[in-house]
């Protein structure tokens, strides 16, 4: 029987995945015909992922010592210099607060329970530092918005810095939904809320995070007056909103638990 026969499916994810994020230098381009091909078969073999191929049950994260729990987890499987992957566990109630990814690539699959996932795009890099706005992305999202455009005063000198978003998407994920997916230009910043339960998600960022490279993860807040309601996904989308970059929550961090499923060698 051929060896590919017998690999896990999340085995055969990890290949497509280092197929489809290798270096531009071998052969690869996330502009061309080429990835959108390998891309598309890393979407179909991650959208037949099932919380049994990875050995998972529904459940919150794994209890720590001491009185104060993390409202997630994160379960490593593989990395590499293009990409990583693994699980994020959320309880009841929990969430992943607004984030970017500077310069990468995401696919995210939920593996029980549900989501509800808001996706925006963002100014160009650099942002809007104090509010004007004027870059070409940012003119684009105040096209896209129409008459949903949101004005913003002027912050004073020394405030936490603001970029004019678009608000694209905002709505439910369960395991039969296909995976979402970002970009560094489309749905680059994402917030992650569990709904009615516990739920679990795999993930796979291209490449990784990594700050000595400028792909650090930073976190955001809608501005002043603004806010996602649960029946957002039925409000005109996409429109424009205004984002605040802030520290991370004190009340969001992330534990870390063993992964339970078939070993994965990328």
């Amino acid at each position: 029987m051929p060896r590919d026969n017998m690999a896990s499916l999340i085995q055969r994810v990890a290949r497509q995945a280092r197929l489809t994020f290798r270096p531009p230098g071998g052969g690869n381009s996330s502009n061309g015909p080429r990835f959108a091909e390998d891309l598309q078969c890393l979407q179909q073999l991650l959208d037949k992922v099932r919380a049994e191929d990875l050995r998972l049950v529904s459940r919150g994260p794994s209890a720590v010592p001491g009185s104060v729990q993390p409202p997630a987890s994160y379960m490593h499987i593989c990395e590499t210099e293009s990409f990583s992957m693994g699980v994020f566990v959320l309880r009841a109630g929990a969430g992943i607060p607004l984030h970017d990814h500077p310069g990468m690539h995401g696919l995210l699959k939920v593996l029980y329970g549900t989501l509800r996932i808001a996706c925006f795009d963002t100014a160009a890099a650099g942002g809007d530092g104090g509010g004007g706005g004027g870059g070409g992305s940012s003119s684009a999202a105040a096209s896209a918005a129409g008459s949903s455009t949101v004005t913003s005063p002027k912050p004073p000198p020394g405030s936490p810095r603001r970029h004019r978003a678009l608000l694209r998407s905002h709505q439910l994920y369960t395991p039969a939904s296909a995976p979402c997916r970002l970009s560094p230009y489309t749905d680059n910043l994402h917030q992650i809320d569990a709904v009615g339960g516990p739920a679990a998600f795999l993930d796979i960022l291209a490449p990784p995070y990594d700050p000595d490279h400028g792909r650090d993860c930073h976190y955001y807040r809608l501005g002043d007056g603004q806010s996602l309601s649960p029946d957002a996904e039925h409000q005109g989308l996409p429109r424009e909103v205004w984002l605040q970059e802030t520290p991370q929550a004190p009340d969001f961090w992330c534990g870390g638990e063993p992964y339970p499923g078939p070993r994965v060698s990328p």
